[in-house]
């Protein structure tokens, strides 16, 4: 059972309260609680309901970004313990909305969620053209590359994208995502992507199922 200092922490994250999630983890270290359990079984599990309250439609966009900053907000003040723990990551995303398109924010809630489920987040913004995936890709070798497009006048670099990171030989080791308002599955699947994600919980399901077929082989 999570002591009360783990479950506040998580209800505070829920509520957006970022000075009340700094207070708590600074009492829970004092009281020796571990980095790691702190994000654990109280800031995850807070981004964990939030996600799940998000996806049956009973939070929205603007408690989302408040609870995003919290996390933020506590995952920062956690980050240099955390790095001592050199605890292990569950994976590693590169993510960035495809060139031409300006939106930010669904990646954005993506990133959020993805920190959230331990993942390794490296975010190269928007307008990202395919040259610049290869490099990222290149350079951190992450076992996933993130796609994310608000405007269908931008899909179709998504499929470049695609195709670059094909050419350049790194689909053999890092498997594709995609998503994004005017994106579905069926085009996913018709560019070469590995999986599609319609919103940002989605995501981290579909990251976690990419990851483990590919352990199974």
């Amino acid at each position: 059972m999570s002591s009360p200092v783990l479950v506040e922490i998580g209800a505070r994250l829920y509520a957006g309260d970022a000075p009340g999630v700094l207070s708590l983890l600074r009492q829970g270290l004092e009281d020796g609680v571990p980095a790691a359990t702190l994000l654990e079984q109280g800031l995850l599990r807070g981004m964990d309901r939030v996600g799940q309250d998000f996806k049956a439609g009973e939070l929205f966009i603007p408690e989302i970004i408040v609870a995003a900053r919290a996390m933020h907000a506590g995952i920062e003040a956690l980050r240099p313990l955390l790095a001592a723990d050199a605890g292990k990551s569950a994976g590693k995303l590169v993510i960035g909305t495809v060139k031409g398109d300006l939106h930010d924010i669904g990646k954005k809630l993506v990133t959020v969620m993805m920190q959230g489920a331990g993942f390794e987040v490296i975010d190269l913004g928007h307008d990202v053209g395919p040259e610049r995936f290869v490099e990222a890709v290149r350079e951190h070798q992450p076992e996933l590359v993130g796609l994310s497009a608000l405007l269908s006048t931008t899909m179709p670099m998504m499929r470049a994208t695609i195709e670059a990171l094909e050419k350049a030989g790194l689909l053999e080791t890092t498997r594709v995502l995609v998503g994004g308002a005017p994106v579905s599955r069926a085009w996913g699947e018709q560019i070469g992507a590995h999986g599609y994600a319609a919103d940002a919980v989605s995501a981290v399901e579909e990251a976690r199922a990419l990851l483990s077929r590919r352990a199974d082989g």
